[in-house]
């Protein structure tokens, strides 16, 4: 599978597009006015304790207060370690924390509508192959390293890398604990061993600046964009890194040069004229994935919508008519759907709960091979999935764990128009609305005639189909009705104006 990552920057934003196989996969943006605060590591204040949601507001300096909960909470012991197990029971947030106090906390997932940041105060700092966690004393390995044999090899490595980095610096071995990244996969001890020191210092950094700032105030920010795609998205089998900046290429290569010196071959500068994202059909591509309509190349399609508490997802066989039988054709595009749908949640970033109505299938050997491929699909994606199987009304329910925006509550924000809604109301509705207005103004004012300021779409309703309704709304009011087309009025607009 050849993968490619294309880094966009500007002066007000940086884009990563990762490319496999020549499809667009995933896409990252970042604003310089809004940058994202996932990782970032904050000292703020706790504004508002609800004992009720067991939970508090902390404020930490951006526009809305950030929310924790008790659970997120570690009640640390005498040398500075959480002292909870993680089956304990979680203790009354009021014994945790109080209003007024200081609060060390972490942000674990953007804002996002109207809902503040997520926090944590489970620390931790992070590099290539390791994340530390100075409150701990465990040494964990990502759940997407499955090979046992794997798992314990890293284990050793890092305790031996920790022990050693201890007897340099004349201190005891445990120092915090360490969760090896999915990446670590197949790393030696000499590239463990260099990240623990770096870790350390690292920390030691956040430390002084806790102790230096007053709340609310941030103390540790993640790096950059470009920098974290190199740490997080650049794996072994990526073939090439492309940025048409010339100056964050040269910070790429430094960056790579210092902490991961396998990559810093694959990255090079893009030159030429025509943009890098239009090369690769990532503008096109992007286009499409605001749209909610998903056209499948057998002919059927997906309709993808995004709410609040919810996404949906429903396939339909449109222009699909198959060559065998009706379970066939239906089997084959609830095939091509699982496929477009593992890529479409990535690209999008949808998150939260999301219902996935599959064409009705009888065939149970035909359900588990859908929705194995959708398992198999989402074992690609970097959030965390929970597939429950399919439900008795014969939908696929399912969680993607959602850190940061959709790609849609980033690029776009509510219409002006419909608020939101993705509808209007029509000019019929909008005509026979007036009428009322009408009817009531014509019983409570003395006036001589009317005038109706609308839109265009509306006006012309009014002189055409709705002529006859007009002529007897003046007879029965026995007023004179005047219209005018306002050209900056929505079809939802309109005023009457008394003469």
């Amino acid at each position: 599978m050849s993968e490619e990552l294309l880094i966009n920057v500007s002066p007000t934003e940086t884009r990563v597009a990762l490319v496999e196989n020549g499809m667009l996969q995933e896409v990252y943006i970042e604003r310089t006015q809004r940058r994202g605060f996932v990782g970032n590591i904050y000292k703020g204040k706790v504004v508002r304790v609800l004992p009720g949601m067991q939970a508090a507001f902390v404020e930490i300096g951006l526009e809305r207060a950030g929310f924790i909960h008790a659970s997120d909470i570690a009640p640390l012991d005498a040398e500075g370690f959480e002292n909870r197990s993680r089956n304990s029971e979680v203790a009354d947030i009021s014994a945790l924390v109080r209003e007024g106090q200081s609060l060390v906390v972490q942000v674990t997932k953007d804002p996002i509508s109207s809902k503040g940041a997520r926090l944590t105060t489970h620390l931790s700092v992070s590099s290539r192959f390791l994340v530390y966690m100075p409150q701990t004393k465990h040494i964990g390995i990502s759940t997407r390293i499955e090979e046992e044999t794997e798992r314990e090899r890293l284990k050793q490595l890092v305790e031996a890398a920790v022990s050693s980095a201890a007897e340099q610096r004349g201190e005891l071995a445990n120092q915090g604990g360490f969760i090896v990244r999915t990446v670590a996969e197949g790393a030696c001890q000499k590239e463990l061993q260099l990240e623990i020191p770096f870790l350390y210092k690292l920390w030691r950094g956040v430390e002084e600046s806790i102790a230096e700032f007053k709340a609310p105030a941030l103390v540790h920010q993640d790096l950059p964009l470009c920098l974290r795609t190199l740490r997080d998205l650049a794996r072994p089998h990526i073939e090439k890194i492309r940025v048409d900046s010339r100056e964050s290429c040269a910070r790429m290569s430094h960056f790579a040069d210092k902490y991961m010196p396998e990559i810093g071959g694959l990255i090079e500068h893009y030159p030429g004229e025509r943009p890098l994202f239009e090369l690769y059909g990532v503008e096109d591509e992007l286009q499409r994935a605001l749209e909610h309509r998903v056209q499948l190349k057998s002919g059927g399609y997906l309709i993808v919508e995004q709410t609040e508490a919810m996404c949906t997802i429903d396939i339909n066989t449109g222009a699909f008519v198959g060559h065998r039988n009706l379970e066939e054709t239906i089997f084959k595009t609830n095939l091509e759907a699982a496929t477009a749908i593992g890529r479409q949640l990535r690209l999008r970033n949808l998150g939260g709960i999301i219902i996935i109505d599959f064409i009705d299938m009888r065939d149970a050997e035909h359900k588990r091979q859908v929705l194995r491929t959708l398992e198999k699909m989402m074992e690609r994606d970097h959030a965390k999935t929970c597939i429950t199987g399919v439900s008795e009304l014969g939908l696929v329910e399912m969680t993607r764990k959602r850190t940061r925006e959709s790609l849609g509550q980033i690029l776009c924000e509510p219409c002006s128009v419909c608020n939101g809604r993705g509808t209007v109301k029509s000019a019929e509705t909008i005509c026979y609305e007036i009428f009322r207005e009408i009817l009531r103004e014509a019983r409570a004012y003395d006036s001589d005639k009317f005038m109706v300021l609308a839109s265009q779409l509306v006006i012309e309703r009014l002189l055409d189909e709705e002529s006859s309704n007009v002529a007897d709304l003046e007879e029965f009011i026995e007023r004179t009705i005047q219209f005018q087309v306002e050209s900056i009025y929505s079809q939802e607009q309109y005023d009457i104006i008394l003469g």
